[in-house]
């Protein structure tokens, strides 16, 4: 099977778990994370369900995929996904160490049926967030101020420390 055949499979039942997901009361929304060597973890969108927002169908493939593998990044893996991920699924791929995406519909689509996620896309592309949701970063004063480096500081000497 070629590599374009193969992408085509994981697609094709990314979309298959999305379109079964919605009789199961979740999100129509469906992943699949790919290793390296072929072994494939499914998720779908289980945000209503669970009363989870951070439940997306690329969220849970990644999460069922480190806690099965064992670890925490999946280095060479691909996350075939039936809608184009949101921010914050782009940016669970990049901490998994996700080598690429693979998606069918765009954001676009998932529009077109109520699901907009313009505005979380515009919070990093447009830079003003602020417009979105105030994020900002407040300094202590007194003695709590030496406080805020102390996890790090911490993190950076303890010998028994995993990076990531």
């Amino acid at each position: 099977m070629t590599v374009i055949a193969t992408a085509q499979v994981y697609l094709a039942r990314s979309i298959e778990l999305a379109t079964a997901n919605v009789m199961n009361s979740g999100g129509p929304f469906g992943a699949v994370v790919v290793t390296v060597d072929g072994q494939a973890f499914d998720g779908v969108n289980r945000v209503t369900a669970t009363n989870d927002p951070t439940a997306h169908a690329e969220v849970t493939a990644i999460r069922r995929a480190c806690a099965e593998l064992g670890r925490f990044e999946l280095k060479g893996a691909t996350l075939y996904t039936s809608c184009e991920p949101c921010p914050m699924c782009l940016a669970s791929a990049l901490w998994a160490r996700v080598e690429g995406v693979v998606f069918a519909a765009d954001r676009h689509d998932a529009a077109s049926v109520g699901f907009d996620d313009a505005v979380f896309y515009e919070y990093f592309e447009k830079g003003q967030p602020a417009a979105v949701m105030p994020v900002r970063k407040l300094a202590l004063d007194g003695p709590e101020a030496p406080a805020v480096l102390q996890p790090f500081t911490t993190w950076n000497t303890l010998k028994t420390r995993i990076d990531y």
